[in-house]
């Protein structure tokens, strides 16, 4: 028999629609062209320079809005450090590998010195996202801004939002739908696994004791030459690239790859070979148009998901901490 459900749960579930909607409207583009009309130039500028120094600043920054976006709200909760009673969420397992906050605190002064508590770190999150992007080849792409910053930290379940490197295509496509990104979308969002790399750690399972049947034999050899052990030190520098022939750009290499049976993860292998998403591989290996495409729309949806708004948050001064009260 189906259960009613409460008028209480009803108008709760009402009250989050509308917080989910009026969020996304009131995003908009070009939010600070009154209150810091510098802002965003200052943001791309420091993403330059940093990539200049340092390119896989880049990729962290791609890799920041996922982490950020995906939990909860883009809301820079990512980014607040372990003090004063929080638990920072990149003590999480799932923030294994990630890096360059210290740069985020770069960004962040610069635009603080132009315009004092004006500038969200979410928002800082997400156009660097953009600009860092746009470094790697990839689309450009139209963001918004207008977020506000989470006063907490959201570490304890961050791996209930976050789906591990190994989990099923079933499992990534429904923690995405449920935070609006369709199946589509989530394709091209996986694309961003086109640069940067994967530690031993990550895929050691599908080579020990025995080989995963579904690899390419002949990438197999490969990756067993770069982790020729089955219990690597997750401390040591053991890493293979996601894309041999363009590791530092986005493009639709990674589909090529992927339908070649040279994903690195679980889920690439899966993504070629699920009926539901492999329509979308093979169409987005034989055009990078509609990947760009499709991965700007990709990162606009998850950019846009459930941000704070209005008076809700905070502009941090810095964004590893709460504001003082």
């Amino acid at each position: 028999m189906a259960i009613k459900p409460s008028s209480n749960s009803s108008f709760l579930f009402l009250l989050l629609l509308l917080h989910f909607y009026l969020g996304k409207s009131q995003l908009q583009l070009n939010y600070y062209s009154n209150s810091c009309p510098k802002a965003e130039e200052i943001i791309k500028q420091q993403v330059t320079e940093l990539y200049n120094q340092h390119g896989n600043t880049a990729i962290s920054w791609v890799r920041n809005l996922f982490h950020d976006c995906t939990v909860n709200s883009c809301d820079a909760s990512l980014l607040l450090a372990t003090v004063h009673g929080v638990v920072s969420e990149q003590t999480s397992v799932r923030s294994f590998g990630m890096r360059n906050f210290k740069y985020v605190n770069t960004i962040k002064a610069a635009v603080e010195k132009e315009c004092p508590l004006t500038v969200s770190c979410a928002d800082i999150v997400a156009l660097s996202a953009r600009d860092g992007i746009a470094m790697l080849g990839g689309p450009n792409i139209e963001m918004k801004s207008g977020r506000r910053d989470s006063k907490e930290s959201y570490a304890n379940v961050v791996e209930e939002f976050i789906p591990n490197h190994n989990d099923s295509i079933s499992l990534v496509l429904s923690r995405f739908q449920a935070i609006g990104v369709d199946v589509e979308a989530t394709v091209a969002l996986l694309g961003a696994h086109s640069v940067g790399r994967v530690h031993c750690m990550n895929l050691v399972h599908r080579l020990y004791p025995t080989v995963d049947p579904t690899l390419d034999p002949t990438h197999a050899t490969y990756l067993k030459r770069r982790c020729p052990t089955p219990n690597p030190d997750p401390k040591a520098v053991q890493y293979v690239r996601n894309d041999l022939k363009t590791p530092m750009i986005i493009d639709n290499n990674y589909y090529k790859n992927i339908l070649q049976h040279k994903g690195l993860l679980t889920v690439d292998e899966e993504l070629a070979t699920d009926p539901r998403t492999s329509p979308y591989v093979k169409k987005m290996a034989a055009d990078n148009g509609y990947f760009n495409e499709q991965f700007s729309r990709a990162v606009q949806l998850l950019s846009e998901n459930n941000p704070l708004i209005g008076d809700q948050g905070e502009i941090r001064k810095d964004c590893r901490y709460v504001n003082a009260n």
